[in-house]
């Protein structure tokens, strides 16, 4: 008589879960060595801040600092983070500032809310961004990182010259150059010539951006009939 098979218990593989306390922990983890790395990126610029010193700022130890990503890549997330003023990390990005404004009903309206979101993105990362500039001329991956910022930028601008064209604000053969001169006009290097260099208060550079848009907008509406 044949012995009877006893077959045991299936093996159970490791069962791999998340805890969603351990995700709470990285994310806050994550957005202390962030927040410290924007903090000292934009006092002590790239080439003085350390790994060490990012992790000393945040509390957190050097191996966390480096898990976190490299010298680098921490610039891009900070200046990226901040310059949205995103608080939550690893989130969907938010809208650009521009999509926003032009959802307005009110031409008036729509340009005041771009230009204030401009003026604030730019208070927040006016010195991360002179660090990235820097970090661009010898770094790879801060290079590819200020040229894709520039080209969204640009993307972004071009959307608000065909909003202008349409509502007849703006001829639409000049869409194009006025792409770029609105470009120009919101961009960092101009605010930290006027700010940051020239000492200009926030507040007058937010008057003189609107002030130089409408004159901009002025001059190129001479024969344009407003719908």
């Amino acid at each position: 008589m044949d012995t009877p098979i006893v077959r045991g218990e299936p093996e159970m593989s490791p069962r791999r879960y998340a805890s969603p306390l351990r995700k709470a922990e990285a994310a806050r983890t994550r957005a202390a060595i962030l927040d410290a790395a924007a903090a000292l990126f934009s006092r002590d610029g790239y080439a003085a801040t350390t790994m060490k010193g990012i992790a000393v700022e945040a509390g957190v130890s050097v191996q966390s600092v480096h898990l976190a990503g490299s010298k680098s890549t921490l610039l891009v997330a900070a200046f990226e983070r901040t310059f949205s003023g995103a608080g939550v990390l690893d989130s969907p990005a938010q809208p650009p500032l521009i999509i926003a404004a032009l959802e307005r009903l009110e031409v008036d309206e729509a340009i005041s809310v771009w230009l204030d979101g401009i003026a604030r993105a730019h208070e927040r990362s006016a010195g991360l961004a002179r660090a990235m500039a820097i970090a661009a001329e010898t770094d790879a991956v801060a290079a590819a990182a200020l040229a894709a910022f520039d080209a969204r930028r640009h993307g972004d601008i071009r959307v608000a010259s065909t909003w202008l064209v349409e509502r007849g604000l703006l001829p639409a053969e000049d869409a194009d150059e006025v792409a770029d001169e609105l470009s120009y006009l919101v961009g960092p290097e101009t605010y930290a010539f006027l700010v940051t260099r020239s000492g200009w208060a926030p507040s007058r550079y937010r008057a003189w951006l609107e002030r130089t848009l409408r004159d901009l907008l002025a001059r190129r509406t001479t024969d344009v009939p407003v719908s």
